[in-house]
């Protein structure tokens, strides 16, 4: 579990604790292929609430009412004039030539499968498959960032931040990441990042045990970053002052929208990438949280917010499982906690149903009909 972070004042439910901007982030590798586009920088949706839309419900002529409510500024946005890269500002453009880019622009070789860098994110495609979790672009921008810093030992302190394992630990997160044949697939991972990446100054990074050191730190600390311009329109949508009758039609297409969506593309993610957050990490988990995180402006920036009032001193604990998961019995929560973190939840939950019986919520529903094996693995994966 992270750190442990504690409330420095009285906080009541509803406000910000922190906003909080990652130290690295990067998009997921997929994106690209299932025409999802983000700013490559700040993880901002590119296309508009409309083409959101359109996209997941397959259907290109869906009109969306008050267009004005989607924030999206296509005027603004910007590409790398040598890799074709997009941004959504001149801003984000700048922002990434400053921290990484430089090191990490494909140029001209952008769409040639020799090139070091596309040979890496093209084995991680094929070791990695949708929903990804974690991404190998954030450690290849860990190591481009070090590379250009002026002060690199600022950025490497800053990376030490994060919660680091033991070898063991390291070798169980790893195998969770990469499936039963991770041992050679993460040597494969390590020979291609070498030759994209390598840089003497980083040297204990490439070897075999630092660089599944570094492939857990990510693994366990990579928070998802959900940005959607769609769901920035809804909540728009909610703030209009409109009159009944108006409120009513536009809440009843929202919500068919939703379920059209869910019919069409599965249970609408909001995660397009996945960043480092040092006050974040810190955060220990709960069964009942007393904080969520969130990404309100659409963009990396992460909002931390109160779920109920906390006293100064008391831990702000986030839940490391969605909804759904913390319904699920003690058992359960704690096989998918172990699974992916490592460690045995004692929240005030689970201390209440410590005497339960070991089952996980399937073996108690397997008298009330068959297990839903699709929905199971894909809550797994979602983690």
């Amino acid at each position: 579990q992270g750190k442990g972070l504690f409330a420095t004042k009285n906080i009541r439910k509803g406000e910000t604790v922190f906003v909080e901007r990652p130290v690295v982030s990067s998009q997921f590798l997929w994106n690209a292929l299932y025409n999802y586009r983000a700013c490559d920088h700040c993880l901002r949706a590119l296309e508009t609430a409309e083409e959101n839309a359109q996209r997941l419900l397959g259907k290109s002529s869906l009109v969306l009412p008050h267009p004005e409510q989607c924030s999206i500024r296509k005027d603004l946005h910007q590409q790398c004039p040598r890799c074709q890269v997009t941004y959504c500002s001149a801003e984000c453009r700048q922002a990434a030539l400053e921290q990484y880019h430089q090191v990490l622009c494909l140029g001209p070789s952008r769409d040639d499968p020799t090139h070091p860098l596309n040979k890496l994110q093209e084995a991680w495609r094929n070791m990695h498959y949708p929903p990804e979790t974690s991404s190998i672009m954030l450690m290849a921008r860990m190591v481009a960032t070090i590379k250009q810093a002026k002060d690199k030992e600022w950025w490497i302190k800053a990376f030490s931040q994060f919660c680091n394992k033991t070898a063991n630990e390291e070798e169980e997160i790893v195998h969770k990441l990469l499936g039963d044949k991770f041992k050679g697939q993460l040597e494969l991972l390590r020979l291609l990042f070498t030759e994209a990446l390598y840089d003497e100054y980083l040297s204990r990074w490439f070897t075999p045990e630092g660089f599944r050191s570094l492939f857990a730190l990510v693994g366990t600390n990579g928070q998802g970053i959900g940005t959607s311009s769609l769901s920035q329109w809804v909540h728009a949508c909610d703030a209009l002052d409109l009159p009944v009758l108006q409120r009513e039609e536009l809440d009843a297409f929202i919500d068919q929208l939703y379920k059209d969506i869910e019919k069409e593309s599965g249970e609408f993610l909001n995660c397009e990438g996945s960043g480092l957050y040092v006050l974040q990490s810190c955060c220990n988990h709960s069964c009942i949280p007393n904080a969520e995180t969130s990404f309100p402006e659409n963009n990396f920036l992460l909002h931390l917010t109160a779920l109920e009032d906390i006293e100064a001193g008391e831990e702000i604990c986030i839940s490391y499982l969605d909804c759904c998961q913390r319904e699920r019995s003690r058992h359960s929560r704690n096989k998918i906690l172990r699974e992916n973190y490592l460690f045995t939840c004692s929240c005030p939950k689970c201390l209440a149903q410590a005497d339960d019986a070991d089952v996980t919520s399937d073996e108690e529903e397997e008298g009330e009909g068959e297990t839903d094996d699709a929905e199971l693995e894909d809550e797994m994966t979602d983690v």
